[in-house]
Formats: structure tokens, C-alpha cells, sequence
């Protein structure tokens, strides 16, 4: 339907096909959005192909595969015009495209990923429990509540290894990870920017830092009910099939859980006051003093350099701490950022044409994007989506950045969507592949794309109609 609506939209299938936003600068047609869905379709299938898999694996081949599709789209811009933000034709076009997707949205957005990864890199909980249901709905809660503090990645990377290391001498442990990537790589990171790339783009459009808090009855709903369910499934159905003898070698090997690295707690702190104090071009909260570009991510930076300063030497190597993980999301975020551009701009002319004027229309055409892209440039797009539709639906909140406001019940579902069905699938979300990843490496026999997938449509699926029908109407 979508796609029929934008066809009928005028952006390009036929003839000139064009909209227009200005009379200098006409809509994009339809397929300048194909270097977009190529790289996130490569995201998504090249790590399933065996033929490729390897290939893919190397950060170069994802930078060449970014950089080929950014540049096609930076060519594109240079011929007909950054029509959006009226730029003539030529190097003033290529330039204002450049400034608008890297210095105003990429490069905050990976400044606060990269302090995240680094300081919760140099946390560490050391110790050995019992794995009984108690102890591992203890972690999963825990998980759920320190993913809006300090991101989703930072939580999983702080939680996974002791709990896999909890667990070590349960047979029946694959239930336990998968529905740690539900709460504490996803759904968990619901409360604040912090928590989801998605949150901390709407953060940077101009969505208040404290409206995400409004969330917090979906949020607590879903949390509580998926610690419902896991805790009858570990408790009934997997506990007692785990042998006696296995019990009483876990006891032997308790070791209680202590905190290492805990001047990181601090810089954590400095990064939540950070984004939540510093706003450039405004005037930090009781002084007079406005915050210029670029102080917000010198302080992250800062941060960041601190707790590598100050962690206590070898803490990062027993974490197997590495940037791997964080260049492929730097590599890999380059080119979406700069592709998703042309459908960013369509949908911002387009947007009233598509069909969608319903919370819950919001929230599924989010969350089924987001279950197989990755979550973060598909919230932006239904975000602009909802930008450009017009008024008279409650509350609106804005002013945002580049103008005009967005009803806040739209923006309501498209951060459920995004934040919540990004666990429907290991690709939804940066954080799920990483847990998967470190899980196998200790021996945890995790599912494959299809089994996950089995996962989430029999335990979130459900889960997902109560939430629209509780909560979006």
C-alpha cells in the first residue's frame, strides 16, 4: 500500500513523475532510495550468505560498500540540489548535504555510542552465583533498568558475560540469552535518549530530553510481562530438567559478585548529564551561558578518555574489550546516514500521501521495519513521516530542528515501534548480534536467524497486540 501510495505520490516512476518542494528543486524519484535499501539490505542478508559471509566480516568491505552507495547519493545531490535546505546545484549542494547528515546527526550520534562502549567496556561484575530462576530474573531485571541508563549496548556488554558465566553449568540456557536480547538489548532501553539509537535521534531532532519518560507505562508493562514469562519458563519448564549433580557443582563454584572498574559509575553519570544539560545553541540550565557546537561531544569525549585513564589496568583485557564492534557500527552508520537522505526528503514531502494517520498504523509500519532494518534510520523516517502531516491530533511536541512539530501520539508509537520490535530479529538492533556473538563464544548453542524469529513471534508478537490495544488506541 505504501509503496502504491508514494507511486501515486509523483516521485518519479513516469515521465518527470516529480513533486516538488520548491520550484528549484524538485522531490527525488523513488529510485534514488535504492542505494538506502541496498546497504540495509546487505546488512541484512550478506551475514547469512555463506558465499559473502566472510567477506562481509572485514570492516573494509562494509566501508566500500558505504562508501559506494554514499558517494552515488552525494553525486545525485551535486547534479539536481539539496532541495530541503534550498542548496544551489553543485559543491554548495554536496557541502550542505555533508554538514546536515555528518556534522548535525552522525557524528553526535556516534560520539554518545563510542563514550557508552568505552566506559561500560571498562565496568566489570566478577563473581560466580547459583543459576536458579531467582538469580537470572535478578540479571534480566537489572539488565532492563541499566539499559536506559546507560544504553543498551553498555548494559549488554556489562551483563552478558556474567550471566553466561552464571549459567555455565546449566545445560538449558538459549531461553535465558533470548530473552536478555528482548529486555536488555531492546525493550529495556525505552526510558531515556540514552538507552536506543532511535531514542537519542529524536533527542537530536529537538524531541525533549525528559519526554521519553512518558513511555514508562508501556515500558514497565512489557518489562514486567516478559519477567512473567520468563521466570514460569525457567522455573516449570527448564529448572527441573537441569540434574542434581549440576546444582551442586554450581555451589561449589559460587563466587559473589563484586564491581570492578567503579569509577566508570562516575563518567557514566557525566555522560547522563551531559547530553541531558548541554544542548547546543541553548542556554545550559540556570546560567547564561549558551552551549557552542561541539561542546556537548568534546564532554562525551572527554568522558571517555577519562575512564581509559582511570580503569584499573588488565579490567579491559578480562572483558575481551575491542572497538570491532564499535568501528562496524561507525563503518556501517557512515552510509546510512548518508543514503537515507533522498527517502528522508521524499518522506517529508510525501509523508500525508502514504496513508498513515493512526498511532497504531505508526507503530507496526515501525516495529515490521524495524524487525528486519536496523532500528535507528527507520524511526527517522516514519518520524519525518509524522512531521509532515498535519495537526489537530493532541499535544504536539516540538519546535524540532528544521521546524514544525509531530503529534505526540505518533511519536508515541513510532518510539515503541522502534525501540521495542527491534528484538523481533537479530538484525534489529545493533546489540542482539553482539550478545548472539559473545554467547556462542562461550558455548551457549544459540539459535539461528529463523529459530530467534520462532522466539519472538510466539513470546513478543502477542505482547505487542496487548501494547497497541492497552495503550496506542
Amino acid at each position: 500500500m505504501m509503496g502504491n501510495d508514494l507511486g501515486r505520490a509523483g516521485v518519479g516512476l513516469a515521465g518527470s513523475g516529480l513533486g516538488s518542494t520548491s520550484m528549484t528543486h524538485p522531490v527525488p524519484g523513488l529510485e534514488w532510495c535504492l542505494p538506502f535499501l541496498m546497504l540495509l539490505g546487505t546488512i541484512a542478508v550478506f551475514p547469512l550468505v555463506p558465499r559473502v559471509r566472510h567477506w562481509w566480516e572485514r570492516h573494509l568491505s562494509k566501508l566500500i560498500v558505504a562508501l559506494v552507495l554514499g558517494v552515488g547519493v552525494l553525486v545525485h545531490y551535486g547534479v539536481r540540489g539539496f532541495g530541503c535546505h534550498g542548496a544551489a546545484a553543485g559543491w554548495d549542494s554536496v557541502a550542505a548535504v555533508l554538514n546536515h547528515a555528518l556534522l548535525d546527526d552522525y557524528v553526535p550520534f556516534l560520539t554518545l555510542l563510542l563514550s557508552l562502549y568505552v566506559i561500560a567496556g571498562g565496568l566489570q561484575l566478577k563473581g560466580d552465583l547459583v543459576a536458579t530462576p531467582r538469580v537470572n530474573l535478578g540479571f534480566l531485571a537489572a539488565g532492563a533498568v541499566l539499559a536506559s541508563v546507560i544504553g543498551t549496548t553498555g548494559a549488554s556488554m556489562v551483563l552478558i558475560r556474567p550471566l553466561v558465566r552464571t549459567n555455565a553449568e546449566r545445560r538449558h540456557v538459549v531461553h535465558t540469552i533470548v530473552f536478555f536480547i528482548f529486555l536488555v538489548s531492546n525493550i529495556g532501553g525505552g526510558l531515556l535518549p540514552l538507552g536506543d539509537p532511535p531514542l537519542f535521534l529524536g533527542y537530536l531532532k529537538g524531541v525533549p530530553f525528559f519526554w521519553t519518560l512518558s513511555l514508562a507505562a508501556p515500558w514497565a508493562f512489557c518489562v514486567t510481562a516478559l519477567l512473567g514469562v520468563y521466570y514460569a519458563v525457567d522455573r516449570w519448564v527448564m529448572y527441573p530438567r537441569e540434574s542434581p549433580a549440576q546444582e551442586r557443582i554450581e555451589r561449589l563454584a559460587y563466587e559473589p559478585l563484586r564491581v570492578r572498574g567503579a569509577i566508570n559509575l562516575a563518567w557514566l553519570a557525566g555522560v547522563i548529564a551531559a547530553v541531558a544539560l548541554l544542548v547546543p545553541g541553548q542556554a545550559c540550565p540556570e546560567t547564561t551561558w549558551v552551549v557552542p557546537a561541539g561542546a556537548r561531544e568534546g564532554a562525551l569525549l572527554g568522558l571517555a578518555g577519562l575512564s581509559l585513564l582511570t580503569t584499573p589496568r588488565g579490567l579491559r583485557r578480562e572483558n575481551l574489550f575491542g572497538y570491532g564492534a564499535m568501528i562496524e557500527v561507525a563503518v556501517l552508520f557512515l552510509g546510512i546516514f548518508l543514503t537515507m537522505q533522498v527517502p528522508i526528503e521524499i518522506l517529508r514531502a510525501q509523508g500525508p500521501r502514504l496513508g498513515l494517520s493512526q498511532p497504531a498504523e505508526f507503530f507496526w509500519s515501525t516495529g515490521l521495519l524495524s524487525s528486519f532494518l536496523d532500528n535507528a534510520p527507520t524511526y527517522l523516517v516514519f518520524f519525518e513521516t509524522a512531521r509532515s502531516l498535519p495537526g489537530g491530533m493532541g499535544d504536539a511536541v516540538g519546535p524540532l530542528v528544521g521546524g514544525g512539530s509531530i503529534p505526540e501520539p505518533l511519536l508515541r508509537a513510532i518510539s515503541l515501534g522502534a525501540v521495542f520490535m527491534g528484538a523481533n530479529t537479530y538484525i534489529g538492533n545493533g546489540p542482539n548480534f553482539l550478545v548472539k556473538s559473545i554467547a556462542e563464544s562461550q558455548g551457549v548453542p544459540m539459535p539461528g536467524f529463523f529459530g530467534y524469529l520462532l522466539w519472538s513471534l510466539g513470546v513478543l508478537l502477542p505482547l505487542f497486540l496487548v501494547v497497541q490495544w492497552l495503550f496506542l488506541g
